[in-house]
């Protein structure tokens, strides 16, 4: 059995530590770099403190000394940290899964372009259910097509910094693709005071923050008479964990390449 040296970034945060203990539990993975930020103050404390168990490698913010020998680094931080990882992955011929959200049109076009040169599995949420719901999406999206509106509804914690989500995002390009419509010109994400009538074509989001939910999302095709929805929630980080990974263990064998959670499950 192939082990593979897996480095997990934002080590001390709270997926960075659900992912820490994945790792270091499964049998054909091994723990070999966690990262943090300089400043953290977990920096130079060993892994086992955080997960609860024995292990005796040390959080480090040295990332050129630390990637070197990994296989694949597993990111789930802020888009700036996940370029400031990339752009050793990339020299160092280092793969990487981003869980990371919240980057702009020309971050996305910068990932696709590292992808010539390292193999990258990018998706707005690693979890094999919600993938699954992503599929589901674009079959109901393509019947439904006349006589209902589109609105997808998502619950974070209060500590997620970007609105709408990234998954609700994804979703909602999902279901714009499968329309035949371009998300940028038919999402509506917000609604006060006197709007008038809701515009058919449109695909609204709307967004909760509160407490320690952990991701819940709704997608809500609204007709006359019956209404449809298609829902995910989230219990446990745990979930994410297990998707990653899988993207990790599709990553074996690829050179380049920019994947995303559809081609790991092979849902194509």
């Amino acid at each position: 059995m192939t082990t593979l040296n897996i480095a997990v970034a934002g080590s001390s945060g709270r997926m960075g530590r659900v992912l820490l203990k994945a790792v270091t539990q499964a049998l054909d993975l091994r723990l070999s770099a966690a990262l943090e930020q300089t400043g953290n103050s977990y920096l130079m404390k060993d892994v086992g403190e955080l997960i609860g168990a024995p292990c005796s490698i040390a959080i480090t913010d040295n990332f050129s000394a630390a990637l070197p020998g990994c296989d694949v680094l597993i990111d789930f931080t802020c888009p700036a940290g996940t370029f400031e990882y990339l752009s050793i992955c990339r020299t160092k011929g280092v793969k990487m899964v981003i869980g990371t959200t919240g980057f702009s049109v020309e971050q996305k076009k910068a990932l696709k372009a590292a992808s010539r040169d390292v193999a990258l599995v990018l998706a707005p949420n690693m979890s094999v259910g919600v993938n699954v719901i992503f599929k589901l999406l674009d079959m109901a999206a393509r019947v439904l097509s006349e006589g209902y509106d589109i609105e997808i509804i998502e619950a974070h914690h209060r500590h997620k910094v970007d609105a709408p989500s990234g998954t609700a995002l994804h979703m909602g390009g999902v279901v714009a693709q499968a329309l035949g419509r371009n998300l940028s010109e038919v999402a509506v994400y917000r609604r006060e005071g006197v709007i008038g009538e809701r515009v058919p074509s449109t695909i609204g989001f709307a967004s909760v923050r509160g407490g320690d939910i952990v991701g819940d999302h709704t997608v809500m095709f609204a007709g006359t008479g019956e209404r449809i929805e298609i829902s995910h929630k989230a219990s446990s980080r745990a979930t994410f964990a297990v998707g990653a990974l899988r993207a990790a263990r599709f990553l074996v064998g690829k050179q380049n390449g920019l994947f995303d959670m559809q081609d790991v499950l092979g849902l194509r």
